[in-house]
């Protein structure tokens, strides 16, 4: 079996392990093909759940006929890849870039500027104590 940092996920298996996630991480092929942007063949999909189990990315528990599948990493730990990926992606691995360009491009309100304001100043805290 294939550690996950070994390969990348592809759009479409990407899009399935947000599928599985977002359906509380136990999810049969036609609860995921369901969630799918046009859905491919269920056969198509059951492929790609295979192909994500060998890839290390899911396993299943058989119920009666049909299998349930859910994801081998934690929602925490996939939302740091997904972000990495993301950052990588848009913003050349520059944190200062991506963060700027959320604070700009978004509206925000008074009390959210407020909050986000509170959460820079604990972390600024927090890493003067390391």
């Amino acid at each position: 079996m294939l550690k996950k940092s070994d390969e990348r996920l592809t759009r479409r298996e990407r899009e399935i392990m947000n599928a599985v996630f977002a359906l509380g991480n136990r999810a049969s092929a036609d609860d995921v093909r369901a969630r799918l942007v046009n859905p491919p063949s269920d056969s198509s999909v059951r492929v790609m759940l295979a192909r994500l189990e060998k890839k290390g990315y899911l396993k299943h528990q058989q119920e009666g006929l049909r299998y349930m599948y859910s994801a081998t990493i934690s929602p925490a730990a996939a939302k740091r890849t997904a972000l990495q990926q993301f950052l990588q992606t848009f913003f050349g691995g520059s944190l200062k870039q991506m963060m700027t360009a959320l604070v700009t491009e978004a509206s925000w309100t008074e009390e959210e500027l407020d909050a986000l304001k509170d959460e820079i100043e604990r972390v600024r805290r927090e890493s003067k104590r390391k």
